[in-house]
């Protein structure tokens, strides 16, 4: 649901203009935002409580390049629902849809936690050995050279 839908409804319910109405909602969470920069709390009883936490610094890779990153510290919004919210979200009954959707997302988690599969042995190149014996490393014969592997991006991760 949109913002726009929001006021759409409230507007038929309390049988007010749309622009009436939407200007409403957005003083309301205008008021909400500035509450939580002045004060970093507001509750609205049986909604929920929205708080400002600072999260902490903490290091972090990139996934490119696998750099650790330092990633600073910074404030975030939380969201813990009120209890009318979370009892009425819980009687919730998921559609067929919905519960697809969940065991292709289940069945896509467990075949990324499978192991690696091993990877096949590298291919031999033929080479000249020196017939003194001298036991120099020979250079491979076909004019390619030996490139070792890059290693596989991985995601952020906390260090």
């Amino acid at each position: 649901m949109t913002k726009k839908e929001i006021v759409k409804q409230i507007a038929e319910k309390i049988e007010e203009t749309q622009l009436k109405t939407k200007e409403i909602v957005q003083l309301t969470f205008d008021a909400i935002v500035e509450t939580l920069i002045n004060d970093r709390r507001i509750e609205l009883r049986n909604f929920g409580v929205f708080e400002v936490k600072l999260r902490k610094a903490r290091k972090a890779r990139n996934p490119r390049t696998d750099d650790p990153v330092d990633v600073p510290p910074k404030y975030v919004v939380t969201f813990k629902p009120g209890k009318e919210m979370e009892e009425r979200v819980r009687k919730l009954i998921p559609s067929a849809e919905e519960l697809e959707a969940l065991e292709r997302k289940s069945q896509k988690a467990a075949q990324n936690r499978q192991p690696p599969q091993p990877e096949p042995a590298p291919s031999v190149t033929a080479v000249s050995v020196p017939a003194d014996g001298n036991g120099a490393t020979p250079e491979p014969t076909d004019g390619q050279t030996a490139r070792p592997k890059k290693p596989r991006a991985r995601k952020a991760t906390q260090v």
